[in-house]
Formats: C-alpha cells, structure tokens, sequence
C-alpha cells in the first residue's frame, strides 16, 4: 500500500525544491509523476516555482471546490499523441506542492489516492499561517499523513525558523486575510518563536 507524505517547514526552507528534485528523481529512473497545485497559489500561474530559479510546469490546478480525485483521473489518463517523458506509463507518484491551501476534503482525495489507488502522494507545504494559526489542508494532514517529515530552515538570528511572518513595505503586519501569496501583494520571512515573539509585541495571535 501507498503512502500519503507531508514535507512542511517555514517560509524559504526549500520544499518547492525538495519536490522538484523528487519529479526528477522519477523521472531519471523511467518512471511518470504527475505534479499538482492549488489554484489559488497564483505565484508562477501554472508552474511550481523554486527560489533557486527552478520551475515546472503542473499537470493540474485544485481549485477551491474541485475534487483532486477526479482532477488526477483526468490527468493520469495518457493522450493518444502525447509526447512528454513517460507519458504512457502508470502513475507512480503525485506530487503537490502549497498543499496548506487545499480544503480537508481535498486532503482525504489524497489519501483515498494513496490507499485506494496504490499511488505515493507527496504534500509539500507550510503549517501555519503568519497568526500562528493552521492552514485547513495542513491541519487535515498533520492528522492523517502516514508520515510526516520536517523540512528545517533557519531565522535570521541563527536559530532555527518556526514560524511566518508577514511583511508590508518590509515592515511586520499582524492582521489581514489567511492568504496573500508571497511577493504578489506581500512578503514574508521565517522567523523563531522569540524573533516573531518580538515582532508581534509579545503575542502568538491564536
């Protein structure tokens, strides 16, 4: 039986990186992934972008009210004249990068993909969101992944980076909607909890 993975970590601690090398690492060995994302996740349209400057494009968008299973049917379907690396071979791995903006039953999709289908589903994304609070995708598979593995990234004091903060005008913001995606309207920065402790006023905005 498949497995469902969560890989998370703080803002800038490589997990579009870490995903594209896992597509290429398939791929090397003569086997097909198909790569995923949420719509929402406007950042590079239809492509997992890397801070490194690595991109690929998805083989498809989640949005909102989708349902991933039937969206990865489609997909894994091979074209009759379809050309691209190991296109006519099974699935042997869906890849999904910003899984923190999928809905909770996006997420159970993923792992009736893993366990019903027998197709590895590696999730990459962050925990919280810059309140300290879960994201609904995350929290679902902090509670259902069989396996979790922490991606670690570090503050700019040195210590390790927990949390995310966000920022306006290089300046700490602490309030606005869930999601701003990143260098679209907003920036943000991985933070220790003293370091974010001391941006925020001494608040953890639970």
């Amino acid at each position: 039986m498949a497995k469902l993975y969560f890989r998370f970590g703080a803002m800038n601690s490589g997990k579009s990186t870490a995903l594209l090398q896992a597509a290429h690492n398939y791929e090397e060995r003569g086997q097909r992934v198909l790569v995923a994302k949420p719509l929402v996740d406007v950042k590079g349209d239809d492509r997992v972008v890397s801070r490194l400057g690595v991109t690929r494009p998805v083989d498809f968008l989640v949005g909102a009210e989708d349902s991933v299973r039937q969206l990865f049917h489609a997909a894994a379907e091979p074209g009759e004249h379809d050309e691209r690396l190991h296109w006519h071979l099974p699935v042997s791995c869906l890849l999904v990068d910003e899984a923190q903006f999928l809905t909770a039953q996006q997420v159970d999709d993923l792992m009736r993909i893993a366990v019903e289908e027998d197709v590895p589903v590696m999730c990459y994304g962050i925990r919280t969101d810059f309140k300290t609070r879960a994201f609904p995708g995350s929290a679902r598979l902090l509670e259902i992944a069989h396996t979790l593995e922490e991606l670690k990234t570090i503050c700019r004091c040195g210590r390790k980076a927990l949390f995310n903060g966000r920022t306006v005008d290089d300046r700490f913001v602490f309030d606005g909607d869930q999601v701003a995606i990143d260098g679209v309207a907003v920036g943000y920065e991985s933070l220790c909890p003293a370091c974010y402790l001391e941006e925020s006023g001494g608040k953890l905005y639970q």
